[in-house]
């Protein structure tokens, strides 16, 4: 744990998840945790459809709303760089950012960054309300409504901060953080985040003729 004057940071590795919460109903019996509620346009959304990828789970209550938005938006363009350079309808869909020394032909690994409002105070009856303003605030991009507060249930938070969840890319819990990350810490999370990217080919297989063999 770090502490400094101006902010409290917080990072949790898998062992430590292990060993002081839940397991969580929904991690099953090979680890692989599948995290799901409805955005904004009451979709489902789930983890489990972004198996193969890093998934940064970036949320907050309300008081840490607009840093949680801030951070998640400069992680989402730190993976995907001409996010910025698009409209809105096209902001999610733009190519990830490329590994050193990647194997030409083997997909390389997304990193999902998805932005979750913990609405736990939010009332059953005022559920429709809370979803038209966020549909107003954010039309096009999808935002997951945490009503139930299960992230926050699974993973704790930091009021007034954002907290983030690493799955990755088996769909395992990596890490969680919580509180602001200056400079360096941001820089440091993107790295190790590559670094979960880069090891994801040690399970990558590849069929050349009648052969299979894994990638190492």
């Amino acid at each position: 744990m770090v502490f400094s004057n101006k902010y409290f940071f917080r990072c949790v590795c898998l062992g430590l998840l292990v060993s002081f919460l839940d397991v969580p109903q929904d991690v099953a019996a090979d680890g692989v945790m599948n995290i799901v509620m409805e955005d904004q346009f009451q979709t489902t959304c789930e983890t489990s459809v972004f198996l193969g990828d890093v998934v940064i789970l970036v949320y907050a209550e309300r008081h840490g709303a607009e840093k949680s938005l801030q951070l998640g938006r400069k992680l989402h363009l730190h993976f995907h760089p001409t996010a910025d350079t698009v409209s809105s309808d096209a902001w999610s869909q733009q190519p990830v950012r490329g590994i050193m020394n990647w194997p030409s032909g083997v997909p390389v690994p997304d990193v999902r960054v998805i932005p979750v409002a913990s609405l736990t105070e939010v009332p059953r009856a005022l559920k429709p309300v809370a979803r038209a303003r966020i549909r107003k605030d954010s039309p096009l991009v999808p935002l997951w409504l945490d009503f139930e507060g299960s992230l926050e249930r699974m993973f704790g938070i930091i009021p007034g901060e954002p907290n983030i969840v690493v799955l990755d890319t088996a769909g395992q819990v990596h890490s969680v953080f919580s509180g602001k990350l200056d400079d360096q810490e941001f820089q440091q999370f993107v790295t190790r985040v590559d670094q979960i990217r880069s090891a994801s080919l040690n399970n990558v297989r590849i069929v050349t003729g009648t052969n299979e063999k894994v990638l190492r």
